[in-house]
């Protein structure tokens, strides 16, 4: 549903948006040969021409924009592992990016205020007064292209995609994307963090 909006005030001269419909397929455990089958991800291997080598790179920068609801980071994980198992170096040598989008609208007749962050929110809230009107951004969808505009600009917010440890990429992957349900069960309940109301 962003799509429209990213399309319609992207720079046509420096961005490109490559649309996904729907989620995209895990490959964690597949084989390159899983790329050829599956129209999404071949279109995507294409778009950015990464086939063979990162020589003909199509962009510098890789940029997910996703939902950020549980939705969106699922999307985002799927793609992280569709570069960490058959294209790392795009990873690597720091081509990846989030783009960071507000959560929050915080606005009054005279002021509007973007709000990454809870805590951003509040202090808008406070800044702004009794008067202030405040929006809770769902998804990317609910963003219109003037506003859009801003947040994909010269100052947009990326977060890099960085690797620490690149010898441990295949076990964590395999860990958190494999089919090893139970054991993942297992470890997020034993180290699940509650916060209690005060």
């Amino acid at each position: 549903s962003a799509a429209g909006s990213l399309t319609s005030c992207r720079d046509v001269n420096t961005q490109a948006v490559f649309t996904l419909k729907g989620k995209p397929l895990n490959v964690c455990e597949l084989e390159r040969d899983a790329i050829y089958k599956n129209d999404e991800m071949y279109n995507l291997m294409r778009s950015l021409n990464v086939e063979d080598s990162l020589d003909l790179l199509r962009y510098n920068k890789i940029i997910m924009a996703t939902d950020a609801d549980v939705d969106g980071l699922h999307i985002r994980n799927l793609l992280l592992t569709f570069f960490l198992r058959f294209f790392e170096p795009l990873v690597f040598n720091g081509h990846v990016h989030i783009l960071e989008t507000p959560l929050f609208r915080a606005r009054t007749k005279k002021e509007t205020r973007y709000c990454y962050s809870e805590q951003e929110r509040d202090e808008a809230m406070k800044d702004l007064g009794r008067a202030c009107e405040v929006t809770r951004f769902k998804g990317l969808g609910e963003i219109s292209p003037h506003e859009f505009k801003q947040f994909i600009g010269p100052d947009m917010r990326l977060t890099p995609v960085e690797v620490e440890n690149q010898h441990a990429v295949s076990a964590i992957l395999a860990f958190y994307m494999g089919k090893n349900t139970q054991e993942r069960k297992d470890y997020i309940m034993d180290n699940l963090v509650v916060e209690e109301d005060a």
